[in-house]
């Protein structure tokens, strides 16, 4: 099992920044998210506090976190792009598509 933190080391960009489609669709929930940090990790705590926990106790993963989300759509999308690409990302996409859909309530 992958960690967050090295998933998130691994490609550079973001533990929580992927979905399941394949491509890039022009809207994509987590490449055009208005969400800030403090919005995305309310929502993670609420709807997965196990990976809450787990991402909490990562630096690095906060850290690449809060990089993507200060980074433009375009680079959210390459740095998404790779993050899909990699097999041990799949464990992730269900939390990160729910946590994108609902970060903006919070």
């Amino acid at each position: 099992m992958v960690s967050l933190g090295r998933l998130a080391a691994a490609v550079g960009g973001v533990a929580v920044a992927l979905s399941a489609a394949t491509g890039i669709a022009s809207a994509d929930p987590i490449v055009d998210t208005t969400c800030n940090y403090g919005q995305v990790i309310a929502a993670l705590n609420a709807t997965n506090p196990a990976m809450a926990a787990q991402f909490n106790e990562s630096p690095a993963a906060q850290s690449y976190l809060r990089q993507f989300l200060a980074s433009p759509p375009s680079q959210r999308a390459q740095i998404a792009a790779r993050i899909r690409s990699m097999p041990q990302a799949a464990q992730y996409l269900n939390t990160v598509e729910q946590v994108a859909s609902v970060c903006h309530s919070y």
